[in-house]
């Protein structure tokens, strides 16, 4: 059987009493932080423009529009504007294995779905926790090869979105087999523009926009390659690089055992790239601890595993540059003892005392603690037992009084087909790597 098929038939058969509590909670988190990243980016140009091409554009009304008035507008047009307007803030979930931000396409096309179906919250959310398992069984399938390839996280995100719509148009399992399939074979995006450019939000919008018109097509009786995951040349292969036998049996393998929205799922607390955030708790922690204001400050050095240079804009300028500038979250943590909502601002992205500070900082030699092995989830066989290694990081501050403040740790996860049985990360000490691809001993820390 299928892929696609697989998973269409668990997406439409299990009841929403089956799903477990804590999933359920989470889609209800993921709504409003979905909700509230999209307030904050109602009014930026990029919302702005593409609502205003929508309403121009005019149709059936069939659901709303966030944070404004005026007529609803076709399903698959409202659900890519209020995308583009939650991603546009830079403060959507984030999935923790590869920096997907599947909730705001999901919780975008469900919403507005649910709208012209008349759906209950019961379904909502339960049509919210299935999107998301499959998005993310399809996103770990080819990760990290789809970044490495130069893709955007859109290329999953479609996924969500279209299995939560197709539950609540109430497809059957065939019919949502081939939704998948168009799914796959319709939705692109390059890292390129998402990490420099308002395309991130474009490539939002996109895949809400896409997968629902996927689903609608569907429903309708258009026909793909229902075997376009799996087959040669197909998504696994193109996107992501990896064999797609393995991929698949992955995919398919404990459907309805565990969920990934309650193990992978990330809300962010404030704007920007997630693998910042720790960055910016610690300069703030640190500078809390020594009591030093900025001008006192003689450096500061961060190091992590596999780390040696700041990734992205080292002064940012503006709300994308600040997104994916590590320096500036570390800098503003530091100067502030704190890192907000207000930290995504004009005033304060070009805030000098932070620019300042950022000349202050360094990397230091890449830190490595071996921790406990975490269990192999679903990407092991028999002969070649995965596992994600498990990393601790320090970050320090270094005041003028000599001050070295050590802070926290975080979880490096190597997902993905045929992980080896030891730590690939074990090449940063001159030992030879022990993964089948090589290429993927190097993470990828660049959030979109």
């Amino acid at each position: 059987m299928a892929i696609a098929r697989v998973l269409a038939e668990f997406s439409t058969q299990i009841p929403s009493s089956d799903l477990p509590r804590q999933a359920v909670d989470h889609a209800a988190m993921l709504i409003a932080s979905t909700l509230a990243s999209a307030a904050m980016g109602a009014g930026l140009e990029s919302s702005e423009i593409v609502r205003r091409i929508a309403r121009e554009r005019g149709g059936r009304p069939e659901a709303s529009i966030w944070f404004a008035a005026g007529p609803k507008l076709p399903v698959s047009d409202a659900a890519q504007v209020n995308a583009v307007m939650s991603d546009a803030a830079a403060s959507d979930d984030s999935d923790l294995r590869n920096i997907v931000h599947a909730g705001t396409t999901l919780v975008a096309s469900a919403l507005a779905m649910a709208e012209r179906t008349g759906a209950s919250g019961e379904e909502v959310l339960a049509a919210i926790v299935l999107g998301y398992e499959a998005a993310g069984r399809i996103g770990e399938a080819v990760t990290p090869g789809f970044r490495a390839r130069g893709f955007h996280g859109c290329v999953i995100a479609i996924f969500a979105g279209a299995v939560a719509a197709g539950r609540l148009l109430q497809l059957d399992a065939a019919q949502l087999a081939q939704a998948i399939a168009l799914s796959a074979t319709s939705i692109g995006g390059l890292m390129a523009a998402a990490n420099t450019s308002v395309a991130r939000e474009y490539h939002a919008g996109l895949a809400a926009m896409l997968g629902i018109q996927a689903v609608l097509a569907a429903q309708r009786g258009y026909k793909a390659e229902e075997s376009i995951l799996e087959t040669r040349n197909g998504f696994f292969e193109v996107y992501g690089g990896v064999n797609a036998t393995v991929a698949g049996n992955g995919v398919t393998r404990d459907l309805g055992q565990s969920w990934d929205i309650i193990a992978d799922m990330a809300i962010k607390l404030v704007p920007g790239g997630h693998p910042y955030h720790a960055l910016a708790e610690a300069a703030a922690n640190a500078a809390k601890a020594a009591d030093v204001i900025p001008e006192a400050i003689a450096s500061i050095t961060v190091s992590r595993p596999g780390l040696t240079a700041l990734t992205g804009p080292r002064h940012p300028g503006d709300l994308i540059e600040m997104a994916h500038s590590p320096a500036y979250f570390l800098a503003a943590g530091a100067v502030d003892r704190d890192f907000s909502w207000i930290h995504a601002t004009a005033d304060k992205i070009s805030d000098p005392v932070i620019h300042q500070l950022i000349d202050k900082i360094r990397v230091g030699s890449p830190t490595y603690r071996r921790r406990r092995a975490l269990p192999a989830r679903r990407y092991s066989n028999d002969t070649n037992n995965g596992w994600p290694g498990q990393h601790e990081h320090r970050i320090c501050a270094k005041g003028s009084g000599g001050l070295r403040y050590r802070l926290g740790r975080c979880r490096y996860q190597i997902p993905g087909p045929g992980a080896a049985g030891r730590c690939p990360r074990r090449a940063n000490r001159g030992e030879p790597c022990n993964h089948p691809s090589p290429s993927r001993c190097q993470p990828s820390l660049e959030p979109d």
